[in-house]
């Protein structure tokens, strides 16, 4: 009798797996691993599926869509594998089939039936009412008579400062009916007038990872936390804000820079808003804000708007991050390398995909990459990104001022425009250039959400001729500084003034006028929280001195004091080493010159991701060898002066010119 063997499934879906990798392997290109910068060791056991947690270095040191990533085994020859980005399922929420409310016996009954099977995990209420606080009950039936209770003495609120709690989650389980009751004793009811149900989903694994706050920076009215998340190219599930503030709530922006057509700029990501308040006697706090989002930068930008508030103090910032998994068939027992850190390469095509599927629900052997260590083969390749930068060559005759950059390190640098340089370059900053002995350096421009202060010195300046207007003059440091916002404060208990803000400028024909800045409303009460006056100035100040100026009315006058301006933040970066014998040099103040161009967008990931190092630029250099022409110089009264003598002199000329002319009758 003969015997027939029948094979196991798994060991069936193996050989298939071996199958299709031998005939990928075939197929690959040819390729030479010394073109990778970095290498980790992967000790295989077994022959068989094998599965690789890449560890965040890696990912760090990857392309952003981690196209460089290779494992090859120990002949040198690439392994095919599949990467896998372990994330959740978006939850999703459905409508219930049917929305009852009645009030009756000091509560509010919602009854719902769900018309689902599927597991539920919490409700959603909808209501147009914009403050309440309410206690609530949940509970779940599946025939409308026996009842369950999921969820007792939970909260639901909504605060005028934006905080809100109108979920309530319960344990997962499927329900036919859901019965909630809110508690209206303590207060009037309000109207419930929909809800959403949330169904299940699948989690997917995540780890801590450790987060450090690079820098703290307090502008009016907000406050901005610039993280440094270790590594670039991380999927973060979240990210939560730790306090040990009693009481608060907060608008809070996420953040990444991004480069763009005019330099990196910070793209919003995330909107959430964070709370601890006190309800009823509970705690109620939401401190974590849910991204799911794959950050290409090592650096994360938290913006909190404190409005009126005072900042709030942060202890610290944690956030767990998504997992990444390469799936690979080990033909034999061994070591295999993983390979990263091409800049140059594209992303392989590997014939996997067909089992992708039953790859992932696979059982393999977990194997933990040794750590990432320099390819001690390396060959960098020929292209911008492993040079140091330089542009064409420039005359700087033309340019009036310049600043040196004494720089200490080599690599990727980053300068702050003071307020001296941007007043005296273009208002969009086209005449900016690094230089290197007689060739630029090429550089990408970073405008930033942050603001630096000035202070501002302030006298009275009341026109007689309206006693019942207060004018305060304010001195700016110099002509033309690119301020954006003015703020100061009263020690005054109770007012109501409209704020206005201008310069005096002269136009072509040397007449003055006022040119408006800004207004503001400002209100103060004595049991209200001080509140500064801030203007958001509409146009650029053309001169150093402005006014601020309100109607008091009947009343007396404000006190005003502690004035100071603001400033957007911007910063040049840029890659240079440092060399004694060749300095390197901003220059600006040339308003002929148009915006430099630069082939930057094929460095600008490095760019992002890279480490910079500060430098503090020099002392400024007067470069200007002529004076300034006269139409530049002459304004108001002088400039009268000049052009009524210059009139003069073409009177006296014609009357000379006149005796030399034939008289009429004359031959």
């Amino acid at each position: 009798m003969k015997r027939i063997l029948r094979s196991h499934p798994l060991h069936r879906f193996c050989a298939i797996v071996a199958l299709t990798i031998v005939v990928a392997a075939q197929t690959c290109l040819a390729f030479d691993p010394n073109e990778w910068r970095n290498t980790q060791t992967l000790e295989v056991p077994a022959k068989g599926l094998v599965r690789v947690n890449v560890p965040a270095p890696t990912l760090d040191a990857a392309q952003p869509g981690l196209e460089d990533l290779r494992i090859v085994d120990s002949k040198g020859n690439q392994v095919p594998y599949l990467i896998e980005r372990l994330l959740p399922d978006a939850e999703s929420k459905i409508r219930p089939a049917e929305f009852r409310s009645t009030i009756e016996n000091g509560a509010t009954n919602l009854n719902l039936r769900t018309g689902s099977r599927a597991p539920l995990v919490g409700v959603s209420l909808e209501t147009p009412a914009t403050r309440f606080m309410k206690a609530v009950d949940i509970e779940g039936s599946n025939d409308g008579t026996t009842w369950t209770k999921l969820a007792g003495g939970d909260s639901l609120f909504r605060l005028p400062d934006g905080a809100a709690k109108l979920r309530v989650s319960f344990p997962e389980g499927a329900w036919e009916f859901l019965r909630v009751t809110i508690d209206d004793l303590g207060s009037p009811p309000v109207p419930f007038t929909g809800a959403d149900l949330h169904k299940a989903r699948t989690t997917a694994p995540a780890e801590p990872l450790p987060i450090t706050i690079k820098s703290r920076d307090e502008s009016p009215g907000a406050t901005r936390l610039a993280l440094d998340l270790g590594a670039a190219n991380l999927t973060l599930g979240s990210l939560r804000i730790e306090s040990n503030e009693p009481v608060f709530t907060r608008i809070v922006t996420l953040a990444v820079p991004e480069f763009g057509n005019d330099g990196i700029r910070e793209r919003n990501i995330a909107d959430a808003v964070i709370y601890r308040v006190n309800m009823n006697g509970k705690n109620e706090a939401h401190l974590e804000i849910p991204l799911e989002s794959e950050i290409h930068t090592r650096e994360l930008l938290v913006l909190i708007q404190n409005e009126d508030s005072p900042p709030i103090s942060i202890d610290s910032v944690r956030a767990d991050r998504r997992l990444v998994r390469l799936t690979f068939f080990a033909n034999q027992p061994g070591q295999y390398s993983l390979l990263s850190g091409n800049t140059q390469c594209t992303a392989p095509r590997y014939d996997l995909s067909a089992l992708s599927g039953r790859l992932r629900n696979a059982s393999a052997t977990d194997v933990v990459p040794s750590a990432l260590v320099p390819n001690p083969n390396y060959k960098p390749p020929e292209a911008l990104a492993a040079l140091t930068l330089t542009g064409a060559q420039i005359d700087i005759a033309k340019w009036k001022f310049r600043k040196p950059l004494p720089l200490s390190q080599s690599g990727v640098q980053q300068v702050e425009l003071g307020p001296e340089l941007l007043a005296r370059s273009q208002p969009d900053q086209r005449d900016i250039r690094i230089v290197r002995g007689e060739y630029q350096l090429p550089f990408i421009f970073e405008r930033t959400s942050l603001s630096r202060s000035i202070d501002l010195n302030a006298a009275a300046a009341n026109d007689p001729k309206k006693p019942a207007f207060s004018r305060w003059s304010l001195k700016l440091p110099q002509t033309g500084l690119p301020i954006a916002r003015l703020v100061c404060t009263s020690s005054s208990p109770l007012f109501h003034r409209q704020m206005r803000l201008w310069e005096e400028v002269t136009d072509e024909r040397g007449d003055k006028f006022a040119s408006e800045l800004g207004r503001a409303t400002w209100d103060q009460t004595p049991n209200s929280p001080k509140r500064d006056l801030v203007i958001e100035l509409n146009a650029r100040p053309q001169s150093d001195t402005l006014f601020l100026e309100t109607d008091n009315g009947d009343n007396p006058a404000i006190d005003l004091r502690n004035f100071r301006s603001y400033y957007p933040v911007t910063r040049v970066v840029f890659k240079a080493t440092p060399d004694p014998a060749q300095p390197v040099w901003l220059y600006y103040g040339n308003p002929d010159t148009t915006t430099p161009r630069y082939d930057l967008t094929l460095v600008a990931g490095e760019l992002l991701k890279a480490e910079r190092s500060t430098v503090a630029a020099g002392p400024e250099e007067n470069l200007s060898s002529k004076p300034s022409f006269v139409g530049e110089t002459l304004a108001g009264s002088t400039r009268y002066i000049f052009w009524g003598a210059l009139a003069l002199v073409v009177i006296v000329l014609l009357a000379i010119m006149s005796r030399f002319l034939p008289k009429p009758g004359q031959q």
